[in-house]
């Protein structure tokens, strides 16, 4: 029969919180599109508009 590793002692609440404090939720960051000033993610074409980098890409 194999035998599993297992910790040899007790992760420490402190420790475990340590590991876990990159996990948070961060809002996106939204600019204003300079076409219609509707807030949309950055580098990406404008949901309400369609424009990208000055020009019309998608019809809306």
């Amino acid at each position: 029969m194999a035998k599993h590793p297992v910790p040899k002692k007790k992760t420490s609440k402190s420790k475990r919180d340590m590991r876990r404090s990159h996990h948070a939720l961060v809002a996106p960051n939204l600019s204003e599109c300079p076409h219609c000033h509707a807030k949309k993610l950055s580098h990406h074409i404008c949901p309400s508009c369609g424009y990208y980098d000055g020009r019309q890409v998608l019809a809306v």
